[in-house]
């Protein structure tokens, strides 16, 4: 794993926002300097000159989709040219689509996927062997609690979470006896744009379990520490996922449609209403 922060490198993507942000503010307080990865050049640019003026961090920004055709190659050229030796990778971009089967929108769930599951992969893939080389380094790769379960109204986000946490432990056990940590970070309910690009407006104030991007950091970086395959942000969410491992599949698939059922659906009003959002990076 990662022996020192300071004058390293770390890669964060979905960095103009959210978890991904805080990632970069906190990594830069301790020295890393960053490649900066988003779709919104602007806000990674004012973001970079911030941490510049605060901590003398390096950053390098790259403009890229990640779903998008050539948007992985883009990052990977641009590490390349810069010269730039990746320690620390932190696959955070990400975004969900809610809705009912019968008003899916199939591309949206295609590019949800390509950026969820098809970019995290090839970066991981294209980063880590080079950490396993050298004998140190890390992976952080986003889950989600959604991960831990199937979600009615959000079923194919769900399972791209699955197939992160479990990618992630799988190559942890590969690389752990060669300095190296991959960890799957599994937050639930965090302070983010997340949800309101979900089309489920208003769950932040709905639920009780709500951290900050911060927190997730914090739980995250210890974890990657710790040498950990694995951690769920938040004890309250550390309960929830014991519990949903001793119900039954039947009736925890069932009482998922309480949560994210949309609005105008087949059956009655749930707590939270929702709408097939544009993708954009939340995570």
């Amino acid at each position: 794993m990662i022996d020192q922060y300071a004058d390293r490198w770390a890669l964060v993507t979905g960095a103009s926002s959210g978890i991904g942000e805080t990632f970069a503010r906190v990594l830069a307080g301790r020295g890393m300097h960053l490649v900066l990865v988003a779709r919104r050049g602007d806000r990674l640019t004012a973001l970079a000159e911030e941490l510049y003026r605060e901590h003398g961090t390096q950053a390098r920004v790259i403009a890229a989709d990640l779903a998008a055709d050539g948007g992985i190659a883009s990052v990977v050229e641009g590490v390349t040219a810069a010269g730039v030796e990746v320690e620390l990778l932190v696959n955070n971009a990400g975004f969900a689509v809610v809705g009912e089967i019968g008003s899916a929108d199939a591309d949206a769930i295609d590019d949800m996927l390509a950026l969820n599951v098809r970019a995290l992969t090839r970066l991981t893939y294209e980063f880590l062997p080079a950490m396993l080389d050298r004998g140190h380094g890390a992976v952080l790769n986003i889950a989600s609690v959604a991960g831990i379960q199937p979600v009615a109204y959000m079923g194919s986000y769900a399972a791209g979470k699955a197939y992160v946490l479990h990618f992630s432990e799988a190559l942890w056990a590969e690389a752990r006896d060669r300095g190296v940590t991959v960890c799957g970070v599994c937050p639930g309910v965090t302070k983010t744009e997340f949800f309101d690009v979900a089309g489920v407006e208003g769950w932040l104030e709905r639920n009780s379990a709500v951290q900050t991007p911060a927190q997730v950091v914090k739980e995250s970086l210890r974890a990657m520490e710790r040498k950990r395959p694995s951690v769920v942000c938040g004890w309250k969410n550390r309960v929830i996922a014991f519990l949903v491992r001793l119900g039954s599949r039947r009736r925890v698939v069932l009482e998922s449609r309480r949560y994210f059922r949309p609005r105008n659906g087949h059956e009655p009003a749930g707590p939270t209403e929702a709408e097939t959002p544009d993708p954009v990076e939340a995570a």
